[in-house]
């Protein structure tokens, strides 16, 4: 299930969502970037962040912040999971935290460590309530956080973030340049420090998330290649190297995945995504 935060919240977070999954056998959930990062909280049983010949398993914490992924990260279930994840804007960690979001890249961070002992009481109230009462509670916890923050000027990455996606991800550091009137030098630090991925690399995980629209919703008659190219992609073979990237698999066998939770998070049986 998906949930829009309410429109004071959405500069900060773009949806809730919730997923719970009651299979007890070991599968192996494979995340990967879709430009956003994410809040974590896990109210059945804790992930698992590796198995040693899937016996030795080491657990994430309960509650977790990921940040922007470089590839795609692999965790682990052994148990039935319930979790909420906060998926943030792109700049909407930084917005909350006034953290570099360079700080969070390709990291796995106990939300303790970020928000201290009070998202704690929070973990325990959502374990208690239905998911409608959830919502209230996520949504009144990010109002109080918001309301201590001071207003931060986000022109430079609100307009470059409009113009990338309008682009579908396909565009050049020099029209970027040219369409904000700012230097490629200041746009690459205010990516740094408000996105956690340049402007490229972020374009570039648009380009894929916008190929995975055009390839959920293709007809029979439309082939791979033609999606390819409306994409943006030159050949299939740049697809494919691009696709490896991310996700670690190719096109096809995304395709006919029968596991995938969200657009960017997959379930499947450990023997399947090595």
């Amino acid at each position: 299930m998906q949930v829009s935060p309410p429109k004071e919240l959405a500069p900060y977070i773009k949806h809730y969502l919730f997923l719970d999954n009651e299979v007890t056998a070991i599968q192996k959930l494979r995340l990967f970037s879709d430009g956003n990062t994410g809040l974590v909280f896990s109210l059945k049983s804790k992930l698992i962040s590796g198995l040693d010949n899937y016996e030795v398993k080491n657990y994430l914490p309960a509650s977790f912040i990921y940040g922007q992924l470089d590839g795609f990260k692999d965790i682990y279930s052994d148990n039935e999971i319930s979790l909420i994840i906060v998926v943030f804007q792109p700049n909407g960690i930084h917005q909350l935290l006034g953290i570099p979001a360079n700080e969070f890249q390709d990291a796995i961070i106990p939300v303790e460590d970020v928000f201290g002992q009070k998202i704690a009481l929070l973990q325990e109230k959502l374990s208690e309530q239905n998911n409608q009462e959830r919502v209230g509670l996520l949504n009144e916890f990010f109002s109080s956080l918001i309301a201590t923050k001071p207003v931060s000027n986000q022109f430079i990455i609100n307009n470059s973030l409009n113009f990338i996606v309008a682009h579908k991800g396909d565009f050049t550091l020099k029209k970027l340049v040219d369409y904000t009137g700012y230097t490629e030098r200041h746009l690459e630090r205010k990516f740094k420090e408000c996105i956690g991925l340049n402007p490229k690399k972020f374009g570039s995980v648009i380009r894929l998330h916008y190929f995975l629209k055009l390839l959920k919703y293709k007809s029979d008659e439309t082939n791979l290649t033609t999606i390819c190219y409306d994409a943006g992609f030159a050949d299939q073979s740049h697809l494919i190297k691009e696709f490896r990237k991310h996700t670690g698999i190719t096109p096809k066998e995304y395709l006919v995945s029968t596991g995938k939770l969200t657009n960017n998070l997959i379930k499947t049986s450990p023997a399947f995504l090595l």
